[in-house]
């Protein structure tokens, strides 16, 4: 349960806002209560529904006014429980929605945080431009939680995170002061960037309430084939290949095992099988060009070619056209979903270096097999970026609840190895609650000081979605 909110400012609020967008219902304050893999459930005794930048740090100033912590909250998707309120009110950005300015010349837009990433990718094509963030929940994510959470997916490898695609911010701060850093210039060295404090730090330091994207240049042609290799091993040689020869113009190499396409073949929704014969793993490619009389998919055709010939590669499908590309494109997107549908799954978002990585996959695989035989290891991912979702499949059989309550017994036992070989614990998802304490093992000392010195001085009360991302002092409550 969380503290009743002061009546005061509960009228306070309805006063500022209008009494639909305060919410106390508990029908209505429900779905804004739990994350969408349903481990964690918090509690709140307000969701305030803001229009505008301006209501919302008038929300903000209300509840600072009254010692009343408050959670930004964007489209609900995130996975590691960072919108999850652990008390105090819910500021919900789904009515900031507007784009506020599109610039073709300068290839930049400027929108408010509450706008679906889909619409913003939308808005961008329409101007002839291409907005390249794009994940499974586009439909759903909001752009303000992307830039929150740093967030990546399946175009990292040519365009990096939300932090290589964001120029600006307009952030409401702890006090609800606004800060206005909405320029949208490549270049910009007066002070210190302090854009750069607010995106991945999950709103414990200030709330995003629009952003300033970069926008590119729409691909003339596209390449995807999906890829049989002999091992993650072989995966990462074609990679190197690959990217030599066509350097920008690679723009996806996604990792499969066998087991994961299996997942998708089973349960994935009008899934085919692409290759005859089974492999050691699987990669899904793209090639995308720009350039006037390109042609992306001879290119790709013929950097497969010299692979096979090479004995790099075991077999290759080579998408004929849109419908086909998206046929592949939907065997990497439903591991996820499928994953779910083969009962309990301990996930973990890792990086390690690149050339790592089949020394990543060898190793945590034999020790997760060795600590529960019939586990089921699915490392798969955005093998270009170095980022694996390692996830573990509980035995066939074994009950749900019981498996996921070896999660902390994982944790460790990959964490170790990802610590050992110089990677990350939280690569593109963010820290939020679930790995807070495990930040807490593997962060540097003082790399932990300087987070917690940026929180006390940007929200001195610890107002902002607290509980989330930086670890307390050791032996603290």
């Amino acid at each position: 349960m969380t503290e009743p909110a002061p009546s005061d400012l509960l009228d306070a609020l309805r006063g500022a806002l209008g009494d639909r967008h305060v919410l106390t219902d508990p029908d209505l304050l429900a779905p804004y209560l739990s994350e969408r893999r349903g481990l964690f459930h918090g509690a709140t005794p307000a969701v305030l529904r803001p229009g505008s930048t301006e209501e919302v740090a008038t929300a903000v100033r209300l509840c600072a006014g009254a010692g009343v912590p408050f959670v930004a909250l964007g489209g609900n998707t995130g996975l590691t429980g960072g919108g999850v309120p652990q008390g105090g009110v819910v500021i919900s950005l789904e009515r900031l929605t507007a784009v506020r300015a599109i610039d073709p010349i300068g290839a930049t837009l400027i929108v408010e945080a509450g706008a679906i990433l889909e619409t913003v990718q939308a808005a961008a094509d329409a101007a002839g431009m291409l907005f390249p963030l794009t994940y499974a929940s586009r439909g759903s994510a909001r752009i303000g939680g992307g830039i929150a959470t740093n967030a990546g997916g399946l175009n990292v490898l040519a365009y990096g995170n939300a932090r290589e695609l964001t120029l600006g911010l307009e952030v409401v701060l702890a006090d609800g002061r606004i800060w206005n850093g909405l320029k949208a210039l490549r270049k910009d060295n007066a002070g210190y960037d302090l854009k750069q404090l607010f995106i991945g730090s999950e709103g414990t330091l200030g709330i995003v309430t629009a952003v300033a994207l970069r926008l590119f240049p729409k691909p003339r042609s596209t390449g995807v084939a999906f890829v049989g290799l002999a091992s993650a091993q072989a995966a990462l040689d074609l990679f190197v290949f690959l990217r030599d020869r066509a350097d920008r113009d690679l723009t996806a190499f996604e990792y499969l095992p066998p087991f994961a396409l299996d997942l998708a073949l089973r349960h994935g929704k009008g899934t085919v099988r692409p290759l005859s014969g089974d492999h050691g793993a699987y990669a899904l490619v793209e090639f995308s060009s720009c350039r006037p009389g390109s042609e992306a998919r001879h290119d790709l055709e013929s950097a497969l070619g010299e692979a096979l010939e090479a004995g790099m590669i075991g077999d290759a499908a080579i998408a004929s056209g849109g419908a086909q590309a998206n046929a592949l494109w939907d065997l990497r997107e439903a591991v996820p979903e499928a994953q779910t549908r083969e009962g309990g799954s301990i996930k973990h978002d890792v990086s390690v270096p690149l050339a790592r990585l089949p020394e990543f996959l060898e190793r945590a695989n034999a020790a997760c097999l060795a600590a529960m035989p019939g586990l089921r290891p699915c490392g798969f991912g955005h093998f270009g970026d170095g980022n694996i979702h390692f996830n573990l499949s509980q035995p066939v059989g074994m009950d749900k609840a019981a498996f996921l309550d070896h999660w902390t017994r994982f944790n460790r036992i990959v964490h170790d190895i990802v610590h050992e070989l110089g990677g990350s614990i939280a690569a593109e998802h963010g820290v939020g609650l679930i790995k807070r304490d495990e930040l807490a093992r593997y962060a540097p000392p003082v790399a932990l000081d300087l987070m917690r010195d940026i929180k006390a001085t940007l929200d001195p009360r610890g107002l902002l979605n607290p509980g989330k991302v930086v670890p307390p002092p050791a032996g603290s409550a």
